[in-house]
């Protein structure tokens, strides 16, 4: 079975989102196929213990890429028809693009 995070991005991006962190990492196959990871990674805490991330990652190729789209702006359309969101003072000031890398969070 192939390793899929020992791959190098090709393009990267993080976003803070409150106590989670959403990474958008482009990255190649052997074959020369772009992918792309999206990985959430949230701060934990066990009593008696080092915090650790905790880590959810889905693989999306590119013929998944027009369907997954259209099923995400729907969701998403259907919430916010039904849940208008209206930031908060505190959401501004932590909805910031970040250089963070995926590293940085094990530290």
């Amino acid at each position: 079975m192939e390793d899929f995070s020992k791959r190098e991005d090709i393009y990267s991006q993080s976003v803070r989102a409150g106590k989670r962190t959403y990474f958008f990492d482009v990255k190649e196959t052997k074959n020369k196929e772009l992918y792309l990871t999206v990985t959430e990674s949230k701060k934990q805490f066990q009593e008696g213990k080092k915090p650790f991330f905790e880590k959810h990652k889905i693989f999306l190729y590119k013929e998944d890429f027009e369907k997954f789209g259209i099923a995400f702006k729907e969701a998403i359309a259907f919430i916010e028809e039904r849940q208008p969101y209206i930031p908060s003072e505190e959401d501004e000031q932590q909805d910031v693009y970040t250089d963070i890398e995926f590293e940085d969070l094990e530290k």
